[in-house]
């Protein structure tokens, strides 16, 4: 792996606002994002990176790469809950196990926006289909680890999958970045540059600003992991590293540009730490968030951003 990319993506004014978060907290600092402005700028990030990609999904037809890098992106949806929970179910109670599975067959839009920042750094483009399929991935996972603890530990689920569906399509988030995307497509180019301003010029300010507020939630939430033993630690860890190295090399053979196949990686190598808690606060109250949630955003959240980005870029970049 080049150590260059490295050293430039440690570089990012973004991510060494996330240290500095994570800084914060070590050094008792009273630094804090409040409430309010953290979720405008979160709704702004999924307002202008869904807005830009329904755009992007106007300007180009649907082709059969197209398609499969959809289809890919759903199969991992479904797959890797499923691998997850065999995996941890032996180790962990099998609700933890399910709301783990449900994170990491899920996505985090954070690190997706993240990846589009490294992309736009360089200059490489992405189809609008991608964001689509970032919204996509986030109900599969969700019934997936629910119906696994419903067939496995009988009367442990208490939403039907109607249910699920329902409050995973309806959920803020997802909502909001399917309404932009849709919005972004139906909407001409002319009058679309009279909004590129709060769109485009300002977004990497609003990032790196989003970032320093998830590095003091890291900081915050990992403290109690450790107490968890090793094995959510280690999986957080390699599972997700792993998957992307997969991704990244298998996606060569979709046939879609290098900016698709890094955003299909960072999809299927994230978990989600926003969506799945609050479907599972609701679905499986057994499951404890104190584990599924700082393992997806103190540990395989920085871990995407810091080593893995660079790493399923470099790989890419080799199979061309």
């Amino acid at each position: 792996m080049e150590l260059s990319l490295v050293f430039e993506n440690l570089s990012n004014p973004s991510l060494l606002f996330f240290f500095l978060g994570i800084l914060s907290v070590r050094a008792k600092s009273t630094l804090n994002i409040p409430e309010g402005a953290s979720k405008f700028i979160s709704v702004y990030l999924l307002f202008s990176i869904g807005f830009k990609g329904g755009q992007e999904l106007s300007h180009g037809d649907m082709n059969t790469a197209m398609g499969a890098v959809m289809l890919v992106g759903l199969l991992c949806s479904v797959t890797v809950p499923i691998l997850t929970f065999f995996m941890l179910s032996k180790r962990l109670s099998s609700a933890n196990a399910a709301a783990i599975a449900a994170s990491y067959g899920s996505v985090s839009a954070v690190t997706f926006i993240t990846a589009v920042a490294f992309l736009e750094q360089r200059s490489l483009s992405f189809g609008g289909h991608m964001v689509a399929l970032m919204a996509m991935m986030e109900a599969p996972a969700i019934i997936v680890g629910t119906t696994l603890l419903k067939v496995f530990s009988k009367g442990a689920v208490e939403q039907s999958v109607g249910q699920m569906v329902k409050h995973s399509l309806t959920n803020g988030s997802v909502f909001l970045l399917i309404g932009s995307t849709l919005i972004g497509f139906l909407s001409s180019e002319s009058q679309a540059q009279g909004i590129a301003p709060f769109t485009t010029d300002i977004f990497k300010g609003f990032l790196a600003l989003f970032l320093l507020d998830m590095g003091i939630q890291s900081g915050k939430t990992i403290q109690g992991l450790w107490s968890k033993g090793p094995t959510p630690i280690l999986f957080a860890l390699f599972m997700p590293l792993l998957l992307g190295i997969s991704i990244s090399w298998v996606s060569q053979f979709i046939g879609v540009g290098i900016g698709d196949r890094l955003l299909l990686t960072v999809l299927v190598a994230s978990a989600s730490y926003i969506a799945v808690p609050a479907a599972m606060k609701m679905a499986i109250p057994d499951a404890n968030p104190g584990l599924y949630t700082p393992m997806a955003l103190a540990i395989t959240f920085p871990m995407n951003i810091i080593i893995g980005i660079p790493t399923y870029f470099v790989i890419i970049e080799s199979t061309l």
